[in-house]
């Protein structure tokens, strides 16, 4: 009896040109180099912003859990309250306010996640 079948098997091998199995290219000194020079750490160019009030965050968040205005999946906040008004639904009218206050804080402007059990 022979070795059992793989799941690898059933797939073509694919290999470059010119390039023997089982090697990487390999890079030079210079590119090496390039490389190191390349590698940066990139800092967020963002405006300190003070963090929202936590009885703000506390409203935000009842009204993210308040299925009467419909799911929050893939919106903002803001475009849940507006299509919530076409609807007829009355969304709070502070909600909108807070919205339109703090629309450049992303704790604000999107919805809330719960990441517990």
């Amino acid at each position: 009896m022979g070795q059992p079948r793989r799941i690898t098997d059933s797939f073509p091998r694919r290999r470059g040109p010119g390039r023997p199995p089982g090697r990487l290219k390999d890079k030079n000194k210079k590119d090496k180099d390039k490389d190191k020079d390349k590698v940066q750490v990139k800092v967020r160019d963002s405006p300190s912003q003070p963090p929202p009030d936590p009885a703000l965050l506390e409203m935000l968040r009842r009204f993210d859990l308040s299925w009467e205005y419909g799911p929050c999946a893939g919106i903002t906040r803001l475009q849940r309250w507006e299509r919530a008004q076409e609807l007829g639904l009355s969304p709070p009218g502070p909600i909108r306010d807070a919205l339109l206050e703090h629309r450049d804080n992303p704790d604000v402007t999107y919805r809330w996640v719960w990441d517990g059990m």
